[in-house]
Protein backbone atom coordinates (compact mmCIF):
# COMPACT_ATOMS: atom_id res chain seq x y z
CA UNK A 1 0.00 0.00 0.00
CA UNK A 2 1.05 4.01 -0.31
CA UNK A 3 1.55 5.37 2.96
CA UNK A 4 0.98 9.27 3.64
CA UNK A 5 3.12 11.34 2.79
CA UNK A 6 3.87 15.21 3.80
CA UNK A 7 0.31 16.77 5.10
CA UNK A 8 -0.46 19.31 7.64
CA UNK A 9 -4.48 18.27 9.16
CA UNK A 10 -6.30 21.27 9.42
CA UNK A 11 -9.45 19.65 11.25
CA UNK A 12 -10.34 16.77 13.84
CA UNK A 13 -10.25 13.08 11.35
CA UNK A 14 -13.10 11.11 12.49
CA UNK A 15 -13.32 9.56 16.05
CA UNK A 16 -13.38 5.91 15.98
CA UNK A 17 -16.66 4.07 16.65
CA UNK A 18 -17.95 4.35 20.07
CA UNK A 19 -20.84 3.13 22.18
CA UNK A 20 -21.48 5.79 24.61
CA UNK A 21 -20.53 9.60 24.44
CA UNK A 22 -17.21 9.19 24.92
CA UNK A 23 -14.97 11.91 22.91
CA UNK A 24 -11.65 11.45 21.70
CA UNK A 25 -8.75 12.80 20.55
CA UNK A 26 -7.68 13.10 17.13
CA UNK A 27 -5.93 9.72 15.82
CA UNK A 28 -3.79 11.50 13.37
CA UNK A 29 -1.39 14.13 14.01
CA UNK A 30 -1.92 18.00 13.25
CA UNK A 31 1.78 17.97 11.47
CA UNK A 32 2.69 14.68 9.80
CA UNK A 33 5.49 14.53 6.57
CA UNK A 34 6.48 10.86 5.56
CA UNK A 35 8.09 9.34 2.47
CA UNK A 36 5.81 7.63 0.36
CA UNK A 37 6.19 3.39 0.99
CA UNK A 38 4.92 0.69 -1.18
CA UNK A 39 4.42 -2.04 1.57
CA UNK A 40 4.73 -1.61 5.57
CA UNK A 41 5.41 -4.26 8.20
CA UNK A 42 3.95 -1.77 10.57
CA UNK A 43 0.61 -4.63 10.82
CA UNK A 44 2.79 -7.29 11.82
CA UNK A 45 4.11 -5.63 14.37
CA UNK A 46 0.22 -4.67 15.37
CA UNK A 47 -0.73 -8.14 15.35
CA UNK A 48 2.24 -9.64 17.80
CA UNK A 49 1.45 -6.69 19.68
CA UNK A 50 -1.43 -7.64 20.55
CA UNK A 51 -0.68 -11.51 20.47
CA UNK A 52 1.58 -10.57 23.77
CA UNK A 53 -1.40 -8.54 25.16
CA UNK A 54 -0.82 -5.24 24.03
CA UNK A 55 -3.58 -3.71 22.40
CA UNK A 56 -2.56 -0.63 20.47
CA UNK A 57 -4.62 2.70 20.02
CA UNK A 58 -5.61 3.55 16.39
CA UNK A 59 -3.60 6.46 16.75
CA UNK A 60 -0.39 4.26 18.06
CA UNK A 61 -1.36 2.11 14.96
CA UNK A 62 -1.60 4.46 12.50
CA UNK A 63 2.56 5.82 13.55
CA UNK A 64 3.49 2.21 13.29
CA UNK A 65 2.01 1.86 9.60
CA UNK A 66 3.69 4.98 8.47
CA UNK A 67 6.55 4.80 10.45
CA UNK A 68 7.05 1.30 9.09
CA UNK A 69 6.80 1.81 5.58
CA UNK A 70 9.04 -0.24 3.14
CA UNK A 71 10.27 0.79 0.14
CA UNK A 72 9.81 -1.62 -3.29
CA UNK A 73 12.58 -3.55 -2.45
CA UNK A 74 11.60 -4.02 1.71
CA UNK A 75 14.10 -1.48 2.83
CA UNK A 76 13.10 1.40 5.48
CA UNK A 77 11.13 4.26 3.64
CA UNK A 78 11.77 6.56 6.82
CA UNK A 79 15.73 5.73 8.53
CA UNK A 80 14.37 7.94 11.19
CA UNK A 81 10.85 7.95 12.66
CA UNK A 82 10.36 11.05 15.22
CA UNK A 83 6.93 10.93 17.48
CA UNK A 84 6.09 14.39 19.33
CA UNK A 85 2.90 13.87 21.68
CA UNK A 86 2.31 14.97 25.17
CA UNK A 87 3.04 13.02 28.07
CA UNK A 88 0.96 10.13 29.49
CA UNK A 89 -0.99 9.37 25.78
CA UNK A 90 0.73 5.94 25.73
CA UNK A 91 3.79 6.12 23.26
CA UNK A 92 5.81 3.71 25.31
CA UNK A 93 3.27 1.33 23.43
CA UNK A 94 4.84 2.41 20.46
CA UNK A 95 8.34 1.77 21.64
CA UNK A 96 6.91 -1.79 22.76
CA UNK A 97 5.50 -3.17 19.58
CA UNK A 98 8.40 -1.74 17.60
CA UNK A 99 10.61 -3.37 19.78
CA UNK A 100 8.80 -7.11 19.48
CA UNK A 101 8.79 -6.67 16.03
CA UNK A 102 12.51 -6.19 15.53
CA UNK A 103 12.99 -9.50 18.16
CA UNK A 104 10.57 -12.01 17.10
CA UNK A 105 9.97 -10.98 13.48
CA UNK A 106 12.31 -8.49 11.87
CA UNK A 107 15.48 -10.03 12.61
CA UNK A 108 17.24 -7.48 14.54
CA UNK A 109 20.58 -8.49 15.74
CA UNK A 110 20.26 -5.43 17.81
CA UNK A 111 18.08 -3.08 19.15
CA UNK A 112 19.59 -0.49 21.60
CA UNK A 113 17.09 1.39 23.34
CA UNK A 114 18.22 4.42 25.37
CA UNK A 115 16.58 6.79 27.56
CA UNK A 116 17.67 9.84 29.31
CA UNK A 117 17.46 8.24 32.88
CA UNK A 118 18.40 5.11 33.62
CA UNK A 119 15.30 4.69 35.84
CA UNK A 120 13.21 5.12 32.35
CA UNK A 121 15.17 2.76 30.39
CA UNK A 122 14.66 0.06 33.73
CA UNK A 123 10.92 0.51 33.66
CA UNK A 124 11.05 -0.16 29.77
CA UNK A 125 12.83 -3.28 29.90
CA UNK A 126 10.02 -4.46 32.46
CA UNK A 127 7.71 -3.66 30.70
CA UNK A 128 8.84 -6.08 27.61
CA UNK A 129 10.09 -8.52 29.45
CA UNK A 130 6.40 -9.01 31.39
CA UNK A 131 4.79 -9.20 27.61
CA UNK A 132 7.31 -11.77 26.28
CA UNK A 133 7.05 -13.72 29.97
CA UNK A 134 3.14 -13.73 28.97
CA UNK A 135 3.34 -14.98 25.74
CA UNK A 136 4.24 -18.82 26.02
CA UNK A 137 5.63 -18.84 22.39
CA UNK A 138 7.18 -15.50 22.55
CA UNK A 139 8.93 -16.54 26.01
CA UNK A 140 10.06 -20.26 24.73
CA UNK A 141 12.66 -17.93 22.04
CA UNK A 142 14.09 -16.30 24.72
CA UNK A 143 17.75 -17.58 25.81
CA UNK A 144 18.02 -15.03 28.79
CA UNK A 145 16.87 -11.98 30.45
CA UNK A 146 19.76 -10.15 31.82
CA UNK A 147 19.44 -7.90 35.04
CA UNK A 148 22.73 -6.41 35.59
CA UNK A 149 22.41 -3.03 36.61
CA UNK A 150 23.37 -1.06 33.18
CA UNK A 151 23.23 -3.73 31.50
CA UNK A 152 19.90 -4.56 31.16
CA UNK A 153 18.90 -7.25 27.97
CA UNK A 154 17.03 -10.08 26.39
CA UNK A 155 18.45 -12.03 24.32
CA UNK A 156 17.15 -14.99 21.95
CA UNK A 157 18.29 -18.31 20.96
CA UNK A 158 19.37 -16.75 17.76
CA UNK A 159 21.46 -14.50 18.81
CA UNK A 160 19.03 -11.53 18.41
CA UNK A 161 19.39 -8.60 21.35
CA UNK A 162 17.27 -5.90 23.02
CA UNK A 163 19.66 -4.06 24.95
CA UNK A 164 18.13 -1.08 27.65
CA UNK A 165 20.90 1.99 28.15
CA UNK A 166 20.65 5.27 29.69
CA UNK A 167 22.53 7.68 27.52
CA UNK A 168 25.71 9.61 27.96
CA UNK A 169 28.70 10.79 25.72
CA UNK A 170 29.89 7.14 25.65
CA UNK A 171 26.92 5.07 25.94
CA UNK A 172 26.25 3.12 22.55
CA UNK A 173 29.70 2.98 20.93
CA UNK A 174 30.95 -0.32 20.13
CA UNK A 175 27.46 -1.58 19.17
CA UNK A 176 26.52 -2.04 16.21
CA UNK A 177 22.68 -1.75 15.99
CA UNK A 178 20.28 -2.41 13.85
CA UNK A 179 17.67 0.01 15.17
CA UNK A 180 17.99 2.88 18.23
CA UNK A 181 14.76 3.31 19.98
CA UNK A 182 15.80 7.26 22.06
CA UNK A 183 12.87 7.92 24.48
CA UNK A 184 12.77 10.68 25.79
CA UNK A 185 14.37 12.86 23.15
CA UNK A 186 13.38 16.67 24.34
CA UNK A 187 16.14 15.56 26.42
CA UNK A 188 18.87 14.50 23.56
CA UNK A 189 21.89 16.13 21.95
CA UNK A 190 24.80 16.50 20.30
CA UNK A 191 26.98 14.29 22.93
CA UNK A 192 24.70 11.04 22.69
CA UNK A 193 23.87 11.64 18.93
CA UNK A 194 27.54 11.30 18.51
CA UNK A 195 27.79 8.15 20.35
CA UNK A 196 24.55 6.57 19.31
CA UNK A 197 24.50 6.78 15.79
CA UNK A 198 27.84 6.00 14.06
CA UNK A 199 26.42 2.28 15.49
CA UNK A 200 24.48 2.42 12.70
CA UNK A 201 26.50 3.05 9.85
CA UNK A 202 27.73 -0.69 8.87
CA UNK A 203 23.66 -2.24 8.76
CA UNK A 204 22.10 -2.55 6.27
CA UNK A 205 18.90 -1.63 6.50
CA UNK A 206 18.74 0.74 9.97
CA UNK A 207 16.22 2.52 11.38
CA UNK A 208 16.21 5.08 14.06
CA UNK A 209 12.84 6.09 16.87
CA UNK A 210 12.91 9.50 18.62
CA UNK A 211 10.36 9.57 21.01
CA UNK A 212 9.01 12.15 23.59
CA UNK A 213 7.10 15.08 24.28
CA UNK A 214 7.38 18.83 23.47
CA UNK A 215 10.92 20.43 23.05
CA UNK A 216 12.00 22.23 26.96
CA UNK A 217 14.71 24.68 25.02
CA UNK A 218 18.07 23.94 25.40
CA UNK A 219 18.05 20.06 25.77
CA UNK A 220 15.96 19.67 22.68
CA UNK A 221 18.80 19.98 20.24
CA UNK A 222 18.07 16.81 18.20
CA UNK A 223 14.31 17.01 18.80
CA UNK A 224 14.89 20.88 17.80
CA UNK A 225 16.30 19.60 14.29
CA UNK A 226 14.31 17.02 13.68
CA UNK A 227 11.52 19.20 13.58
CA UNK A 228 12.47 22.05 11.96
CA UNK A 229 13.31 19.81 8.70
CA UNK A 230 9.15 17.97 8.69
CA UNK A 231 8.31 21.41 8.84
CA UNK A 232 10.38 22.71 6.21
CA UNK A 233 8.70 19.90 4.38
CA UNK A 234 5.32 20.90 4.82
CA UNK A 235 6.12 24.37 3.59
CA UNK A 236 7.77 22.43 0.68
CA UNK A 237 5.00 20.36 -0.13
CA UNK A 238 7.26 17.37 -0.68
CA UNK A 239 8.48 15.28 2.17
CA UNK A 240 11.86 14.31 3.39
CA UNK A 241 13.09 11.85 1.85
CA UNK A 242 13.97 10.04 5.06
CA UNK A 243 12.22 11.48 8.09
CA UNK A 244 8.85 10.61 9.34
CA UNK A 245 7.59 12.43 11.61
CA UNK A 246 4.69 12.88 13.82
CA UNK A 247 3.24 15.65 16.29
CA UNK A 248 0.19 16.10 17.85
CA UNK A 249 0.34 19.72 19.67
CA UNK A 250 -2.13 22.59 19.69
CA UNK A 251 -0.94 25.58 17.50
CA UNK A 252 -1.76 28.60 20.18
CA UNK A 253 -2.56 32.36 19.42
CA UNK A 254 0.14 34.47 19.35
CA UNK A 255 0.75 38.25 20.06
CA UNK A 256 0.27 39.55 16.71
CA UNK A 257 -3.61 37.34 16.37
CA UNK A 258 -6.10 39.74 16.03
CA UNK A 259 -8.94 39.19 18.68
CA UNK A 260 -11.28 37.47 16.63
CA UNK A 261 -8.52 35.18 15.35
CA UNK A 262 -10.26 31.64 14.21
CA UNK A 263 -6.88 30.02 12.48
CA UNK A 264 -5.22 29.90 16.01
CA UNK A 265 -6.14 27.62 19.04
CA UNK A 266 -7.33 28.93 22.37
CA UNK A 267 -5.10 27.16 25.29
CA UNK A 268 -8.18 27.28 27.54
CA UNK A 269 -10.51 25.24 24.76
CA UNK A 270 -11.44 21.75 25.16
CA UNK A 271 -10.47 21.67 21.05
CA UNK A 272 -6.96 22.20 21.70
CA UNK A 273 -6.72 18.91 24.31
CA UNK A 274 -8.45 16.70 21.03
CA UNK A 275 -6.06 18.31 18.77
CA UNK A 276 -2.58 17.41 20.91
CA UNK A 277 -3.87 14.32 23.01
CA UNK A 278 -4.58 11.02 20.78
CA UNK A 279 -5.00 9.63 24.13
CA UNK A 280 -8.29 11.48 24.79
CA UNK A 281 -11.25 9.03 25.41
CA UNK A 282 -8.89 5.88 25.53
CA UNK A 283 -6.59 6.74 28.96
CA UNK A 284 -7.10 10.54 29.45
CA UNK A 285 -10.31 12.30 30.08
CA UNK A 286 -11.45 16.08 29.38
CA UNK A 287 -12.33 16.32 33.16
CA UNK A 288 -8.41 15.12 34.57
CA UNK A 289 -7.33 17.33 31.84
CA UNK A 290 -9.16 20.06 33.34
CA UNK A 291 -7.93 19.55 36.48
CA UNK A 292 -3.95 20.27 35.08
CA UNK A 293 -5.71 23.51 33.35
CA UNK A 294 -6.66 24.88 36.76
CA UNK A 295 -3.48 23.54 38.59
CA UNK A 296 -0.21 23.80 36.44
CA UNK A 297 1.21 27.31 35.46
CA UNK A 298 -0.18 28.56 31.90
CA UNK A 299 3.32 27.88 30.33
CA UNK A 300 3.35 24.12 31.74
CA UNK A 301 0.07 23.37 31.20
CA UNK A 302 1.12 24.55 26.83
CA UNK A 303 3.92 22.19 27.55
CA UNK A 304 2.84 19.44 29.00
CA UNK A 305 -1.12 19.03 27.50
CA UNK A 306 -1.04 20.99 24.91
CA UNK A 307 2.56 19.92 22.99
CA UNK A 308 3.59 23.78 22.50
CA UNK A 309 7.23 23.48 23.08
CA UNK A 310 10.49 25.24 23.44
CA UNK A 311 12.96 24.14 20.29
CA UNK A 312 16.53 25.68 20.24
CA UNK A 313 17.46 27.30 16.81
CA UNK A 314 20.32 26.96 14.74
CA UNK A 315 21.96 29.67 14.31
CA UNK A 316 21.68 29.57 10.91
CA UNK A 317 17.74 30.19 11.56
CA UNK A 318 18.12 33.66 12.92
CA UNK A 319 18.20 36.83 11.46
CA UNK A 320 15.59 35.37 8.67
CA UNK A 321 14.04 38.95 7.70
CA UNK A 322 16.66 41.54 7.74
CA UNK A 323 20.16 40.59 7.79
CA UNK A 324 22.33 40.91 10.71
CA UNK A 325 25.24 42.74 8.92
CA UNK A 326 22.62 45.09 7.40
CA UNK A 327 21.19 45.85 10.46
CA UNK A 328 24.69 46.76 11.95
CA UNK A 329 25.77 48.79 9.55
CA UNK A 330 22.64 50.75 10.65
CA UNK A 331 23.73 51.46 14.03
CA UNK A 332 24.90 55.42 14.85
CA UNK A 333 27.04 56.69 17.68
CA UNK A 334 24.70 58.81 19.44
CA UNK A 335 21.00 59.39 20.26
CA UNK A 336 20.08 61.05 16.77
CA UNK A 337 16.20 61.92 16.33
CA UNK A 338 14.82 64.80 15.68
CA UNK A 339 10.88 66.79 16.24
CA UNK A 340 8.66 65.53 16.14
CA UNK A 341 8.97 62.43 17.73
CA UNK A 342 6.30 59.12 18.15
CA UNK A 343 6.28 56.76 20.59
CA UNK A 344 4.74 53.13 20.96
CA UNK A 345 4.07 50.70 23.31
CA UNK A 346 3.85 46.54 23.03
CA UNK A 347 3.51 43.56 25.34
CA UNK A 348 4.74 39.81 24.85
CA UNK A 349 1.33 38.00 24.73
CA UNK A 350 2.33 36.56 28.16
CA UNK A 351 2.45 39.75 29.51
CA UNK A 352 6.34 38.90 30.93
CA UNK A 353 7.62 41.94 29.40
CA UNK A 354 7.00 45.11 27.86
CA UNK A 355 9.11 47.58 25.82
CA UNK A 356 8.04 51.25 24.73
CA UNK A 357 10.28 52.87 21.91
CA UNK A 358 10.66 56.15 19.79
CA UNK A 359 10.63 57.50 16.56
CA UNK A 360 11.79 60.93 15.14
CA UNK A 361 13.38 61.96 11.71
CA UNK A 362 16.62 61.76 11.05
CA UNK A 363 19.04 63.18 8.28
CA UNK A 364 16.12 62.77 5.65
CA UNK A 365 15.19 59.17 7.23
CA UNK A 366 14.08 58.06 10.35
CA UNK A 367 16.22 57.02 13.95
CA UNK A 368 14.43 54.42 16.36
CA UNK A 369 15.32 53.64 19.79
CA UNK A 370 14.20 51.13 22.76
CA UNK A 371 13.26 53.97 25.02
CA UNK A 372 12.62 50.98 28.20
CA UNK A 373 12.18 47.03 27.98
CA UNK A 374 11.37 45.79 31.25
CA UNK A 375 9.88 42.53 32.81
CA UNK A 376 5.86 42.50 33.30
CA UNK A 377 3.66 45.59 32.55
CA UNK A 378 2.89 47.37 35.75
CA UNK A 379 5.71 50.31 34.85
CA UNK A 380 4.22 51.21 31.27
CA UNK A 381 1.68 53.80 32.29
CA UNK A 382 3.59 55.84 34.65
CA UNK A 383 6.64 55.85 32.17
CA UNK A 384 4.90 56.82 29.40
CA UNK A 385 3.31 59.65 32.03
CA UNK A 386 7.17 60.76 32.11
CA UNK A 387 8.37 60.59 28.66
CA UNK A 388 4.69 62.21 27.59
CA UNK A 389 5.23 65.74 29.89
CA UNK A 390 9.26 65.39 28.88
CA UNK A 391 9.12 65.32 24.96
CA UNK A 392 5.70 65.97 23.85
CA UNK A 393 5.31 63.34 21.21
CA UNK A 394 3.29 63.56 18.02
CA UNK A 395 1.44 60.47 19.42
CA UNK A 396 1.54 57.37 20.90
CA UNK A 397 0.90 54.05 19.21
CA UNK A 398 -0.51 50.62 20.29
CA UNK A 399 -1.87 48.36 18.78
CA UNK A 400 -5.54 47.45 20.38
CA UNK A 401 -5.46 44.09 19.18
CA UNK A 402 -2.78 42.75 20.74
CA UNK A 403 -1.32 42.00 24.04
CA UNK A 404 -0.75 45.88 24.79
CA UNK A 405 -4.17 46.96 24.16
CA UNK A 406 -5.06 46.16 27.30
CA UNK A 407 -3.11 49.30 28.32
CA UNK A 408 -4.60 51.91 26.24
CA UNK A 409 -7.69 53.15 28.48
CA UNK A 410 -5.28 53.64 31.18
CA UNK A 411 -3.30 55.49 28.96
CA UNK A 412 -5.87 57.21 27.31
CA UNK A 413 -7.09 58.60 31.02
CA UNK A 414 -6.98 62.32 31.74
CA UNK A 415 -6.28 61.95 35.22
CA UNK A 416 -3.98 59.03 35.70
CA UNK A 417 -2.93 58.58 32.14
CA UNK A 418 -1.63 60.83 29.39
CA UNK A 419 -4.81 62.12 28.38
CA UNK A 420 -4.65 61.73 24.84
CA UNK A 421 -5.54 59.65 22.20
CA UNK A 422 -3.83 56.78 21.57
CA UNK A 423 -3.98 55.55 17.79
CA UNK A 424 -4.54 52.18 17.21
CA UNK A 425 -3.65 50.78 14.16
CA UNK A 426 -5.78 48.31 11.23
CA UNK A 427 -4.80 45.33 10.02
CA UNK A 428 -3.70 46.47 6.95
CA UNK A 429 -1.66 49.56 9.17
CA UNK A 430 0.49 46.96 10.94
CA UNK A 431 1.62 45.55 7.69
CA UNK A 432 2.06 48.56 5.74
CA UNK A 433 4.50 49.52 9.30
CA UNK A 434 6.28 46.33 9.02
CA UNK A 435 6.60 46.80 5.23
CA UNK A 436 7.77 50.61 5.67
CA UNK A 437 10.24 49.19 8.25
CA UNK A 438 11.95 46.81 5.93
CA UNK A 439 12.35 49.27 3.15
CA UNK A 440 14.05 52.09 5.50
CA UNK A 441 16.22 49.45 6.68
CA UNK A 442 17.18 48.41 2.79
CA UNK A 443 17.35 51.75 1.82
CA UNK A 444 19.50 52.63 4.32
CA UNK A 445 17.78 55.52 5.51
CA UNK A 446 16.81 53.90 9.25
CA UNK A 447 18.96 54.39 12.10
CA UNK A 448 19.24 53.01 15.38
CA UNK A 449 21.60 52.68 18.97
CA UNK A 450 21.96 49.16 18.36
CA UNK A 451 20.14 48.50 21.14
CA UNK A 452 20.36 44.50 22.68
CA UNK A 453 16.53 44.09 22.95
CA UNK A 454 16.10 45.42 19.42
CA UNK A 455 18.74 43.63 17.94
CA UNK A 456 17.20 40.20 19.99
CA UNK A 457 13.86 40.60 18.77
CA UNK A 458 15.06 40.86 15.03
CA UNK A 459 17.52 37.87 15.04
CA UNK A 460 14.53 35.76 16.74
CA UNK A 461 11.49 37.03 14.31
CA UNK A 462 10.31 35.70 11.53
CA UNK A 463 6.82 37.17 8.72
CA UNK A 464 3.57 35.94 9.42
CA UNK A 465 1.06 36.52 6.53
CA UNK A 466 -1.20 39.57 6.99
CA UNK A 467 -3.24 39.54 3.79
CA UNK A 468 -1.41 39.92 0.74
CA UNK A 469 1.55 41.30 2.75
CA UNK A 470 2.90 39.91 6.27
CA UNK A 471 4.09 40.84 9.89
CA UNK A 472 6.10 40.39 12.40
CA UNK A 473 6.09 36.96 14.27
CA UNK A 474 8.36 35.31 16.80
CA UNK A 475 9.78 32.32 15.82
CA UNK A 476 9.31 30.74 19.34
CA UNK A 477 7.48 31.04 22.55
CA UNK A 478 10.81 31.79 24.16
CA UNK A 479 11.18 34.86 21.56
CA UNK A 480 10.38 38.67 22.24
CA UNK A 481 10.03 40.86 19.40
CA UNK A 482 7.59 43.36 21.32
CA UNK A 483 10.91 45.97 20.98
CA UNK A 484 10.90 45.65 17.11
CA UNK A 485 6.87 45.57 17.26
CA UNK A 486 7.20 49.33 19.21
CA UNK A 487 9.99 50.06 17.02
CA UNK A 488 8.10 49.62 13.78
CA UNK A 489 4.65 51.06 15.04
CA UNK A 490 6.79 53.78 15.84
CA UNK A 491 8.23 54.68 12.60
CA UNK A 492 4.47 54.24 11.39
CA UNK A 493 3.83 57.00 13.57
CA UNK A 494 5.64 59.60 12.08
CA UNK A 495 2.64 59.63 9.01
CA UNK A 496 -0.31 58.59 10.70
CA UNK A 497 -3.03 60.63 10.93
CA UNK A 498 -3.40 62.13 14.40
CA UNK A 499 -6.06 64.65 16.20
CA UNK A 500 -3.77 67.49 17.07
CA UNK A 501 -3.50 67.55 20.61
CA UNK A 502 -4.16 71.46 22.50
CA UNK A 503 -1.67 72.16 25.33
CA UNK A 504 0.97 69.07 24.81
CA UNK A 505 4.38 71.07 25.39
CA UNK A 506 7.37 70.32 22.97
CA UNK A 507 10.40 69.94 24.96
CA UNK A 508 12.74 68.26 22.81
Amino acid sequence: MTLLSSERSAEQPPAPPATDASVYGWQTPPIQTAPSAASSAGQEAIDLAARAGLHLDPWQQHVLRVGMGEKPDGSWAAFEVAVNVPRQNGKGGIIEARELWGLFIGGEQLILHSAHEFKTAKAAFKRVERLIRQTPDLHKRVKAYRYTVGEESIELHTGQTLRFIARSKGSGRGFTGDCNILDEDMILGDDAMDALLPTMAAVDNPQIWYLGSAGIGAPSVQLGRLRRRALAALEAGAPDPSLAYFEWSADLHAAECPSDCTAHDDPASDEAVLKANPALGYRLTLDKVANERATLSRDGYARERLGVGLYPSDEADTWQVIGEDAWRSLAAAESAPENPVVFSIDVTPERSHAAICVAGPWRGGTHVEVVEHRPGTGWVVERAKELHAKWGPRCWVVDGAGPAGSLIADLEDEETGLGVTVVQPKARDVAAACGQFYDAVADQTLSHLDNAPLATALAGAQKRPLGDAWAWARRGVDTDISPLVAATLAKWGLGAEVEEEKGVPNLW
